[in-house]
Order: C-alpha cells, then structure tokens, then sequence
C-alpha cells in the first residue's frame, strides 16, 4: 500500500514540474533574444533550421543559421523583448511568439520547436518587422 501511495505521489509532482519547465523554454528564449545572443540561441537549434528574416527565406545547418542571426542582431541591436503569445499544450511542439525591438525598428519573432529526443529543438525561426 505504501509503494502504490508513493507512487501516486511521485505521477502528480511531475506533471506541475513538466509545465513549469515547459514554459521555461519561452522565457529564455525571450532572454538570449533581448541581449542578442545567438550562440545561446543556436544551442536550441535542429541539425536544420528555417530562416525567414525579413525577406530572405532558405534552410541552413546550425552553424549557418546561427551566423545569419548573429548578422541580423548586429544590425538590429535589440533593447527589449517580451513575449506575445506561447503554445505549450502539445507534448511535441511548442510554438513562441516575441515582440523584438531594436534602436530603429520593431520586428515579430515566430519560434516553432518540435520535441526531438525529449529536447524541445528550433526547426523555424521567422522574424518580421512589425506592422
């Protein structure tokens, strides 16, 4: 009786562990967006990543695309993020949404992520200028 209790404990203190941590994800994002980091930000990225910044469109291998990014922060230097809007319901896919804005423009970051191998990994990464 002891062991089944124990057990029942242990179910119901992951499932509030798993959504904090989920949510985490969102936040740091936002973070490594607001000082610009693409090296913290690459880390999240898939073997292949979707670029679409501004108007250019390809797929690229990590390392490229975290180049690219860091390219981008360098002519657009943000000064703050915040988060418009996170989908977190799906045990496979997380999609995140950020408002970014740098000295001269503000720009929509669209994060989607798929779970691949209990990772949640960048396979998307779209930034638009805000309308």
């Amino acid at each position: 009786m002891f062991k089944s209790i124990l057990a029942l404990m242990v179910m119901f203190l992951q499932f509030p562990l798993q959504g904090a941590m989920q949510g985490d994800i969102a936040d740091e994002l936002a973070a490594h967006f607001k000082q610009g980091n693409s090296k913290e930000i690459a880390k999240s990225f898939a073997t292949s990543v979707e670029l679409i910044i501004i108007d250019h469109e390809d797929v690229y291998n990590r390392a490229q695309a975290e180049q690219i990014l860091k390219d981008f922060f360098l002519k657009n230097p943000p000064s703050k993020t915040s988060i418009i809007h996170k989908l977190s319901n799906n045990p496979n896919y997380r999609l995140t949404i950020l408002s970014l804005t740098s000295k001269t423009d503000k720009f929509r970051v669209t994060v989607t992520m798929k779970k691949v191998s209990n990772a949640f990994l960048i396979t998307e990464l779209r930034i638009e200028q805000e309308r």
